[in-house]
């Protein structure tokens, strides 16, 4: 029997992170675990909207764009210290969220998906062709490290060292804020907007705080991005990304803070493992997705607890609750 203390999964991500700190060395493994940190602060702020708030959004890569395009024109051609650039990042995408989240988040469903997709294809396209400011389709290079207290970012276990210590401190923010009165009014939000309401919560403010505060994520996701890579291209931010948001969401599970981790987490390692089939990649990438979604369409992360739940009571002999 494991001690209820030991199954904290608070303990078992400390205890991961110090042990990959410690023992992994291998460059290549290290860059693909900074990527699933990048973008697990993607997909928790998404999940926050999406599996919180209830809130559709199918332009979430142009807030992952505006934050890198922001630190990068700023650090690479105006010289400016990454550390402002990114703040500065995170200003631009705060302002931009409220001013699109404005009108936007009065439309519901479908309709809201698509404004936020249409608000995707106009950053894409603004990326792509605005040249001077952001090199347009080639991209913009030279963008530098990042450095904490002269020491440069220059290695992927530097970065990691940065990424998953800010990533712990992001899911605790986002749990906290899960557990607190707004996390409350969010997921009476999901239920029931009208019904919300009638509970006195103030449903245009919540949409427009979680809104915004899943795009400030995303900015931070972006600027991190683009001190990794020292190189963004419009292509990086496109609508298929955001595609590929929601499905991490989906896949990881709704409402799930550590679903957002497990599920960017599988959707960054997933494609790395089938490049070894070449032409049959994608077949069997979008084949493993449908089982999942069929099996487990609450997410991973239920699926397992579930799971678990059942093998303790059949072990145990006793009824399985329904």
């Amino acid at each position: 029997m494991i001690p209820k203390g030991l199954l904290n999964p608070w303990l078992f991500f400390g205890a991961a992170v110090l042990l990959l700190a410690g023992v992994l060395n291998n460059d290549y493994y290290l860059t693909l675990i900074n990527f699933i940190g990048i973008y697990t602060l993607l997909v928790v702020g998404l999940n926050l909207l999406m599996g919180y708030g209830g809130q559709i959004s199918l332009g979430h890569a142009a807030f992952f764009g505006i934050g890198a395009y922001s630190s990068g024109i700023l650090t690479a051609t105006c010289g400016v210290n990454p550390w402002l650039a990114l703040l500065a990042g995170l200003v631009i995408c705060g302002i931009t969220a409220f001013l699109i989240g404005v009108p936007s988040l009065k439309l519901r469903g479908y309709y809201l998906a698509m404004a936020t997709l249409g608000f995707g294809i106009i950053v894409y396209i603004f990326l792509n062709e605005a040249e001077p400011l952001t090199g347009g389709p080639s991209g913009l290079a030279g963008i530098p490290n990042l450095s904490l207290g002269g020491l440069e970012l220059n290695t992927p276990k530097r970065l990691f060292l940065l990424i998953w210590p800010l990533l712990g401190v992001i899911l605790g923010l986002s749990a906290n804020l899960v557990d607190s009165r707004t996390g409350r009014a969010l997921r009476a939000l999901h239920e029931s907007e009208a019904a919300a309401q009638s509970l006195g919560v103030n449903t245009a403010r919540v949409k427009i705080m979680i809104f915004v505060w899943s795009a400030l994520y995303a900015s931070l996701a972006g600027s991190l991005y683009a001190h990794t890579m020292n190189f963004i291209a419009p292509s990086s931010f496109g609508f298929m990304f955001s595609i590929k948001l929601v499905t991490m969401v989906v896949l990881g599970g709704m409402a799930s803070i550590w679903g957002s981790l497990l599920g960017a987490a599988v959707l960054t390692v997933l494609p790395e493992i089938l490049t070894m089939f070449h032409d049959y990649e994608v077949i069997i990438f979008g084949a493993i997705l449908m089982v999942v979604m069929i099996f487990l369409p609450r997410g991973l992360v239920r699926g397992i607890l579930d799971l678990w739940e059942f093998r303790r009571y059949k072990k145990e002999g006793g009824s399985i609750p329904t």
